[in-house]
């Protein structure tokens, strides 16, 4: 089936009347004015293909066909005047030469060809029939210069408008390379580190499961409960991905839950606890709201650098601090473990894409090994600046 959009009836009953209209009006030019000048004659052969504007936006080729027709039987038709043929010339086909740039600005470049051939063959043939001698060349060079304008023009027109669809294709290319950067620093952060503490719990039950049932149950609850969290990330990432929608949490479908914060902390040092590293947070500085997306990437350095602590620090305690600062927010993770030596957490995915959030908000980042042992991540994103509000007393 074709999938080609149509134009609206009344808007080709419209083009098509103009064709029509245009062969009345060549017809009165011829008939109506037998004794008027050349360049009457020209100027209105120009004048009347304004009517097939209609024609030229569905078939180009055609309009430039009927100009070329049209013109050619309005200049037989005017009396012979030597002095006369360099204006009506020009004039009789310079419609013909603007319907040439637009052919050869929206058709393939064969068609162009063909069409800027024909018309030179068709005004050729006519300056032929009308001048001689040096009237002629003249004539002929007037032509070639008009006819290289109009094409130059389209051409341009046509590189301009690739020009234009070739940025917009990469505009969609890097928009959709940038949301599955995204979406994999997401995944990311949210899986490592609930398969991390998943694991550590899933290892102290293990080993205590015959000695002490207690701790072992205490770990099994800890692996439920952060799996059940990573479960519901995983589909709420999901059914943000499949909704194509923004507007159709009105069909009946549970609204996407927040994205975490800094305000979940708290949750995440609790859950970090469990998995046998203990969190000594501390705040500082004016706490206040910050736009989402600091928010987020704030939120989830803090967990992949914790997620690194779990899994390779050998440690069992850490220091997160959060700096709220007047022109920039400071995240600092201090370990005093094995300083990364006893992991891949320098050559991981972790470190990588806490660079890349930090980057995103033009921030700065630093992660390595403590001189004195252990490891620190520190991140420093720029803040907006405030928006004041003036109220004036009456």
């Amino acid at each position: 089936m074709n999938d080609i959009p149509t134009a609206p009836l009344p808007s080709r009953l419209m083009a098509w009347a103009g064709g029509a209209s245009y062969f009345l009006a060549v017809g009165l030019l011829i008939g109506g004015t037998p004794q008027a000048s050349g360049t009457v004659h020209g100027l209105g052969a120009l004048l009347a293909a304004t009517l097939l504007v209609g024609v030229l936006r569905r078939a180009p080729l055609l309009a430039l066909a009927l100009a070329l027709l049209g013109s050619s039987v309005v200049l037989a038709g005017a009396p012979a005047d030597p002095s006369d043929a360099y204006r009506s010339l020009f004039l009789a086909y310079l419609s013909a030469d603007l319907f040439l740039g637009f052919v050869v600005a929206t058709r393939a470049r064969r068609a162009s060809v063909l069409a800027a051939a024909g018309s030179f063959l068709v005004q050729f043939l006519m300056i032929g029939g009308f001048t001689h001698g040096s009237d002629m060349i003249g004539n002929v060079v007037i032509t070639v210069l008009a006819m290289a304008a109009a094409c130059t023009a389209g051409q341009l027109s046509r590189e301009r408008r690739q020009h234009a669809v070739a940025l917009r294709t990469q505009e969609v290319s890097e928009a959709v390379v940038a949301e599955r950067l995204r979406i994999a620093r997401e995944l990311h952060d949210m899986v490592a580190h609930s398969i991390g503490i998943i694991a550590i719990q899933a290892g102290v039950g293990s080993r205590v499961i015959r000695t002490h049932p207690e701790e072992a149950r205490e770990a099994l609850c800890a692996i439920e409960v952060t799996s059940r969290e990573a479960l519901s990330g995983l589909r709420r990432t999901l059914v943000a991905l499949r909704q194509a929608d923004p507007d159709a949490g009105a069909s009946g479908r549970a609204p996407l839950a927040p994205s975490p914060g800094l305000a979940d902390l708290e949750r995440l040092a609790a859950a970090t606890a469990d998995a046998g590293v203990r969190v000594e947070l501390r705040r500082s500085g004016q706490q206040r709201p910050l736009p989402a997306d600091i928010d987020l990437a704030a939120y989830r350095i803090v967990q992949e650098a914790l997620t690194n602590v779990v899994r390779h620090a050998g440690t069992g305690g850490c220091r997160v601090t959060v700096d709220y600062g007047d022109e920039e927010l400071s995240v600092e993770i201090v370990d005093e473990g094995r300083g990364g030596a006893g992991g891949d957490v320098a050559h991981g995915f972790g470190i990588v894409g806490m660079r890349e959030r930090v980057a995103l908000l033009h921030g700065r980042f630093t992660a390595g090994a403590r001189p004195g042992g252990g490891f620190r991540v520190a991140a420093r994103l720029p803040l907006p600046e405030p928006v004041g509000v003036t109220v004036e007393a009456r």
